[in-house]
């Protein structure tokens, strides 16, 4: 008896993909390749990722630990939205200052090898030639390649870059942009497991309630990925679900432990 294999399941941008190539009114490479890369989306989803991720599990790492520590609801509230606003803020700067360095970074090895090529051009045509040996350029296509390439500063630079020093350059990445989307993803998500404090919620009520919304929200912000990722919707968001609520039960665990010895001090 013959084997049956399961049929794979197709990619939603894959078959996005194909549906634009169905229709010939829409058959331009532009859009294809947008449908397929879905470039807009992806260059912002690790700082909406990390900062909401760690905006929900710090902010509950406060009610918890308030809790475990029998803090009144009024505390964890003030507590919270602290942690809130300077967390949050310091994660957005952070990230800014992070990428903005690297950017300089870059610029700087960029303006190095912009001078090596004008100073030393024998020097880098020969890195140049071994660059492109390793591409499977030999004899005359070699010496070619390598002519062509070297009449242009700028792309021979391109290739230095990436293929010397392993530096991928990103001309379109904004270090302010991408901290202001780490601050709102952070701010937004952590926002959730105050919410019963804030709505006037107490005692094992509030607690209860603010888990079951941390929990919500941790598993509908991993499965959100799987709209521009290959991951799929229910592993995306157990996975950050799980990985949440161990810093989560951790977070809980210290606070009942110093709760345990402040009270017997």
């Amino acid at each position: 008896m013959a084997s049956t294999s399961a049929k794979p399941q197709v990619n939603s941008s894959i078959e996005k993909k194909r549906q634009l190539l169905g229709q010939p009114k829409a058959r331009s490479l532009k859009k294809i390749e947008d449908a397929f890369h879905d470039r807009t989306s992806g260059r912002y989803l690790p700082d909406l990722v990390f900062g909401a991720n760690d905006g929900i599990i710090t902010t509950f790492a406060v009610v918890a630990g308030a809790t475990g520590a029998n803090l009144s609801a009024a505390v964890v509230t003030i507590i919270g939205l602290a942690n809130l606003l300077g967390d949050g803020l310091s994660m957005g700067l952070g990230n800014y200052l992070g990428l903005k360095s690297e950017r300089d970074y870059q610029r700087e090895q960029r303006q190095k090898e912009l001078w090596e090529i004008q100073h030393i051009p024998e020097v880098e045509i020969d890195e140049l030639k071994e660059i492109f040996k390793k591409w499977g350029f030999a004899g005359a296509d070699l010496d070619r390649a390598a002519s062509i390439i070297s009449q242009n500063p700028s792309a021979w630079a391109d290739i230095m870059m990436t293929h010397e020093l392993g530096i991928l350059e990103e001309a379109d990445r904004y270090p302010a942009r991408h901290g202001l989307a780490t601050f709102i993803a952070f701010a937004v998500a952590g926002f959730v497991p105050i919410l019963p404090y804030v709505a006037g919620l107490d005692g094992p009520t509030a607690f209860w309630s603010s888990l079951s919304l941390t929990a919500l929200a941790l598993f509908t912000i991993g499965a959100l990925r799987s709209k521009i990722t290959a991951v799929r919707f229910l592993r995306a968001g157990i996975e950050m679900l799980l990985v949440g609520g161990l810093a989560a039960g951790a977070a809980y665990l210290i606070g009942e432990i110093i709760g345990g010895l402040v009270k017997g001090s």
